[in-house]
């Protein structure tokens, strides 16, 4: 009776119909309460994990301040970017690994030729000013000065990011003297950039996934790769990429997580970094509990939050939905389950979400005068503990 209940109030509602200028602002889901332990705790794979919390983690350099106002699933603390209004910003962290010449080296020795790393980002609500230019890259450091064989650069152009991979080899030479020597280094394009507006004032105020790999070239060949996922989707990518010429001595190295904007942020503006992996393997998204708990945006728009409603699906497009919430009225959490909606499709005789897979949501709100906002597109992929 719930299920059929909920189905009419839709059909009555729309997602469209009754909508109009007074509709509340499209919510998001912020972020999910994670499983306390995460895999990349324990995962031989995983080079570095940072969730911020507990005792600091010893980075090679390391500035900015850390936020337990922020933080990804509401509790802990996060690595506070600030940019005051014409200012480029304050917080960074460096990692250097493997067969880095300098700096504090973790898995000293190793010599990584395929990485992926993964952040989690959150702008500030009402982010304005597009993206400020650096958020990440990896790099082989090949000196103690701090000369570079290549750099995955995962740079912001305009509010989309984009990759911009650049190479200080020529044949099996280093062509680079110092850090940046962009005179010397040789770029291999910048294009398409990403779909989804990271950077966006629509897409603030809740945490996104990001995440990039680089396989360096065989030497000798043009094979190399380098790879941008955004909440889950493939946004950005190069193909056939000669990172390395055929030089050997020294693999990917190090990982910057990045603040700086180069003309200056034209407000008082902050945005957090949470969830920092750097892996050998695929990262994906964060994992959750069969019965994950959803962490809701604050309501926006006129008059009060009188109701809201979440679906999850299996799928990015939102095909195979399997859990339809009932209209919630707490104010921004709730715990998927049967006494909070019904599971559906593939799950219909499930209390629970399967083990291991990766999954969607999809969210709107009602305001005190029964406007519905429009759905969210599918966003804030998670996954089941394993």
């Amino acid at each position: 009776m719930r299920t059929l209940s909920l189905c009419l109030i839709c059909a009555f509602c729309g997602s469209g119909a009754a909508l109009g200028d007074n509709a509340p602002e499209v919510p998001r889901i912020d972020s999910l309460v994670m499983t306390q332990q995460q895999p990349h705790q324990a995962d031989e794979a995983v080079i570095w994990y940072d969730d911020f919390n507990g005792e600091e983690k010893d980075y090679t350099e390391s500035s900015g301040g850390l936020d337990d106002q922020h933080s990804y699933g509401g509790q802990g603390r996060s690595m506070l970017s600030h940019y005051a209004k014409g200012e480029r910003g304050k917080g960074n962290r460096k990692v250097f690994f493997g067969d880095s010449p300098t700096g504090k080296v973790v898995n000293r020795g190793k010599q990584y030729d395929d990485i992926y790393w993964r952040l989690y980002v959150k702008h500030q609500y009402g982010w304005t000013g597009g993206g400020p230019a650096k958020l990440s890259r990896a790099t082989s450091i090949v000196t103690p000065g701090w000369a570079q064989a290549m750099i995955a650069h995962v740079w912001s152009s305009g509010e989309t990011l984009t990759l911009d991979p650049a190479t200080g080899v020529r044949g099996d030479k280093i062509v680079t003297s110092r850090y940046n020597d962009f005179g010397n280094l040789r770029w291999l394009g910048n294009k398409p950039t990403s779909r989804f507006k990271l950077h966006s004032t629509e897409e603030s105020g809740r945490w996104v996934c990001v995440e990039a790999r680089v396989k360096l070239n065989t030497p000798g060949e043009k094979d190399g790769l380098n790879q941008l996922w955004i909440d889950g989707r493939l946004e950005a990518e190069r193909t056939g990429l000669d990172w390395r010429g055929s030089y050997t001595e020294h693999g990917v190295n190090a990982v910057f997580v990045e603040t700086y904007w180069n003309r200056g942020s034209p407000v008082d503006q902050s945005r957090w970094i949470d969830n920092f992996v750097i892996s050998t393997q695929p990262i994906g998204p964060v994992i959750c509990p069969r019965n994950p708990t959803l962490i809701k945006t604050p309501y926006r728009g006129q008059g009060e939050q009188k109701a809201w409603e979440v679906q999850i699906a299996a799928d990015d497009e939102g095909k195979n939905i399997v859990w339809r919430s009932d209209l919630l009225t707490a104010p921004e959490r709730i715990q998927v389950g049967n006494e909070t909606g019904d599971f559906n499709g593939i799950l219909s005789d499930k209390d629970k979400l399967d083990l291991s897979q990766v999954y969607y949501i999809r969210i709107r709100q009602q305001s005190d005068t029964d406007t519905w906002s429009d759905w969210s597109a599918w966003h804030q992929p998670f996954r089941v503990c394993p």
